[in-house]
């Protein structure tokens, strides 16, 4: 929410109080509304309106030497001076026109172009005239993009003036969270500022002069469906005169942030912006014609099946059963708090309005918006709530201008269907409950002036108050809540701190934390990088992988691209290597969250939902050094498996301890065949991992190849060892021995090192493969595959003859279970 202090000024008297808008940010800031950056008009890093003041054309007259150009006379009390302008704005004719002129010396901001950003104002001849100032436009002041014609000011705007004194101003950026719909308004920000800092409110109820015959007779309301609209107002004001909303106005909605369109729809946006009432304004005489000549009446309704409705940009939107319509005898005519419709908008020829004033559901009204990808300024106060009780307030406040601006005669009474009126709301507040949730003991007196400041009516009864919550409080519902208003009010700074009267609760382990740290710990260590993906994805993305659901669809997704809740940590994870590696030549990393299965529901017929660890590797294995080796340049499949085999190994669940792991071949999407394993400890799948198939990849938009792993950490974390055994640092030297063996080349060579692990005895410390080969002179569908074994005791040095003894043992079992040849044996 963009708050322009001058605005703010009107409804709160910030000068009397002695406030600063630093001290201002503050103050908000604290007590819950977070003034993220104040923005200041011009923009001191950009412009300074030095040297620009008011003026007066008094004259224009024609250029001698150029069609498109004349010479405006402009005073700024100093006598006429003349400027040459091609403005559309500024013809033969002009006088009187109160305008933005910038005196020699003055800078203003380049419209042409980026370079220079700005330029200096000086005395020139343009095409043989003398032009001794600028009449400025709004881009070259910085107030918005429009360069069309120069900026022409209210007629009461002093001659002379400097600019800045009379539209300089600070700009407080509020990121409001969803409970505070009610200050998506300048009047409710206004009560906040009064409350929080003692400064006088100033506020008045809107009123309005009504003609003529009463509003019964031009149309009628009927809201058939009450849940979703509790109260629709309309106002009829006739003949008015369409055309440019006043300066003021258009300034104010350029400092929030929108675009000056009209002057009837400028002042529906203006008061949806002082006071939070959305409003639409339809053509009245457009209703009266799909009537057939009669007075039309307004119906609110669900959308029927199949109905469609163009809105005001022109998009045919086809509508569903959920959807609240505003519409007449004919058809819809708006989606109720979104969008108006095409066929009844207000243009240059409008001379009736209907002016509509309502309160929508909020849930269903955002559901709309969201289902229709239209996100409105309107559609945002909707969502959050708009009570009905500010129905009338809001048409009252934008039919008078209508009357004021537009020279509108405002028909008598206010149509209003109010099917869902409430009585004012009364909650209970015992004193002791202060004490007990904010930790700190407040007077009755100061709890009764705080939430008076905020508006609420107290009552004192016996050992409490009785509340009455004011009609714009719709977030207060319990005494906790009036517990908060009053900790704001009072500065939550300004609460002491206190300690815990009772001991903490003893410590207890929480294993899967643990774990689960641990985990991330290790794959940091080896070089990866956490990431955290959404838990949303779409059927599509999963389907990239050769994988299919089900899935946990939710009933109202933010998008189509995040419907559903995700089986698989791979295809996000895939998504994320594509997007890194558009910049990046390297991406390792990893990612535990948790996956939805629908498929296996818990005892509660809910969706499990496993935890999961998912690996991607792509791109250069080493970051980009002089010393890398080309060879070595990519990641490859045992890059991934030696990250899977560490994590193992830290975690307490490796070979060479009394877990049996295992790497399977596997065939399984989205891998590539023959390259992709299924990790196995104890009999039990953990996992697949592997090179991701080139059609995948593609399908990604990857390019080169591409590791993934997806284990089941749950399931992991089952085997992992919940204390580290350490050994004592070996007092005795060992023994290496080389063994190579040729065998059938379809054989693992996983296979062949559990074997020889099985029968190296208690003296096989340590086996590693370190060379595999195939060709002469090996036969033709075998390899060679060469370890080394070490041999070591705790208790002496091993002789030659130990060593061999074992050795022999394996050399045997591999001849005996796998028909291994051996081909050389070495000490």
């Amino acid at each position: 929410m963009r708050v322009p202090i001058r605005w703010l000024k009107e409804f709160v008297d910030l000068d009397g109080a002695g406030i600063t808008t630093a001290e201002l940010a503050e103050r908000l800031t604290l007590a819950g509304l977070e003034v993220g950056a104040v923005e200041r008009v011009p923009d001191p890093e950009r412009l300074s309106w030095d040297g620009i003041v008011v003026g007066q054309i008094v004259g224009v007259e024609p250029h001698p030497n150029a069609d498109r150009l004349v010479i405006a006379h402009v005073d700024w009390g100093e006598g006429p001076v003349p400027s040459v302008t091609g403005a559309p704005n500024v013809t033969l004719g002009t006088q009187g026109v109160k305008v933005a002129v910038a005196l020699p010396g003055a800078r203003i901001l380049n419209a042409y172009g980026e370079e220079p950003p700005t330029l200096e104002v000086k005395t020139v001849k343009i095409r043989g005239v003398e032009s001794r100032a600028v009449i400025c436009s709004e881009k070259e002041l910085g107030l918005s993009d429009d360069h069309t014609g120069v900026l022409v000011l209210d007629d009461d705007a002093p001659v002379g003036t400097p600019l800045v004194e009379l539209l300089g101003d600070e700009i407080l950026e509020i990121e409001l969270t969803p409970n505070l719909g009610r200050c998506l308004s300048m009047v409710g920000v206004a009560r906040e500022v009064a409350a929080l800092t003692g400064a006088k409110l100033k506020l008045r109820e809107p009123r309005w002069r009504v003609a003529g015959e009463p509003a019964e007779r031009f149309a009628r309301v009927i809201v058939e469906d009450e849940e979703l609209c509790p109260r629709y107002t309309a106002a009829i004001v006739r003949n008015v005169k369409n055309g440019q909303a006043p300066f003021w106005m258009r300034y104010r909605l350029l400092e929030y942030g929108m675009r000056p369109i009209s002057l009837l729809v400028d002042i529906t946006n203006y008061v949806m912006l002082e006071w939070g009432q959305p409003l639409h304004a339809f053509d009245y005489d457009k209703l009266k014609a799909r009537a057939g000549g009669r007075a039309p009446t307004i119906i609110v309704r669900r959308a029927q099946p199949g109905e469609r409705l163009t809105t005001l940009d022109g998009v045919e939107r086809e509508l569903d059963e959920e959807m609240l319509l505003i519409c007449d005898e004919a058809g819809p005519i708006a989606i109720a708090g979104v969008m108006g419709g095409l066929d009844t908008e207000v243009d240059e020829n409008t001379q009736n309005v209907l002016l509509e004033s309502a309160s929508f559901h909020a849930i269903n009204n955002r559901r709309t918006a969201q289902r229709l990808g239209l996100s409105s300024e309107a559609s945002l106060r909707f969502s959050r709530g708009v009570p009905p009780e500010l129905c009338g307030r809001g048409a009252t406040r934008a039919a008078e201008l209508m009357r004021r601006l537009a020279g509108g005669t405002i028909a008598q009474g206010l149509l209003d269907a109010y099917p869902g009126k409430r009585e004012p709301k009364t909650i209970r507040l015992e004193t002791r409950e202060v004490e007990r949730l904010l930790g700190v003991r407040v007077e009755p007196r100061q709890v009764r002036e705080a939430l008076a400041r905020l508006g609420f009516g107290c009552r004192r009864r016996r050992g409490g108050l009785d509340v009455t919550v004011p009609y714009w409080r719709l977030d207060v519902e319990i005494p906790a809540d009036l517990v908060e208003e009053v900790a704001r009010v009072l500065g939550y700074d300004k609460l002491p701190a206190t300690l815990l009267k009772e001991p903490l609760p003893p410590q207890r382990r929480n294993r899967p934390l643990e774990l689960e740290e641990r985990v991330r710990d290790i794959l940091t260590g080896l070089g990866l990088t956490e990431v955290i993906t959404y838990s949303l994805t779409s059927p599509e993305s999963v389907a990239k992988l050769g994988l299919e659901g089900p899935f946990v669809e939710l009933a109202n997704p933010i998008s189509r691209e995040r419907r559903v809740l995700r089986r698989t940590l791979m295809n996000l994870l895939l998504e994320t290597v594509a997007l890194n590696r558009r910049h990046r030549d390297r991406v390792a990393i990893f990612e535990v969250g948790r996956v939805f299965l629908p498929e296996a529901p818990d005892a509660e017929g809910l969706p499990k939902e496993p935890r999961r660890l998912g690996l991607a590797l792509a791109g250069r294995r080493h970051p980009l050094s002089w010393a890398a080796e080309p060879r070595d340049a990519d990641f490859d499949f045992y890059d991934l498996k030696g990250v899977v085999e560490a994590l193992l190994a830290h975690l307490g669940v490796s070979r060479s301890g009394e877990k049996d792991v295992r790497f399977e071949p596997d065939q399984h999407a989205p891998f590539h065949p023959g390259r992709a394993a299924r990790l196995v400890v104890d009999g039990e799948p953990l996992g697949v991992l592997g090179e991701v198939h080139p059609a995948v990849a593609e399908r990604f938009e990857l390019k080169g190849r591409v590791y993934l792993a997806e284990l089941d950490l749950d399931a992991l974390l089952a085997h992992a060892a919940d204390e580290r055994v350490y050994s004592p640092i070996p007092r005795f030297p060992g023994i290496r021995l080389d063994l190579a063996v040729v065998l059938d080349a379809r054989v693992p060579a996983d296979r062949v090192e559990r074997l020889i692990w099985q029968h190296g005895t208690e003296l096989l410390r340590r086996v590693v493969l370190f060379d595999v080969y195939t060709g002469p002179p090996v036969p033709e569908g075998q390899r060679s595959l060469a370890y080394a074994l070490f041999y070591q005791s705790d208790e002496r040095t091993l002789t030659d003859e130990e060593a061999q003894a074992v050795h022999a043992r394996v050399i045997e079992a591999l001849r005996r279970e796998l028909g291994a040849q051996v081909r050389g044996l070495e000490a």
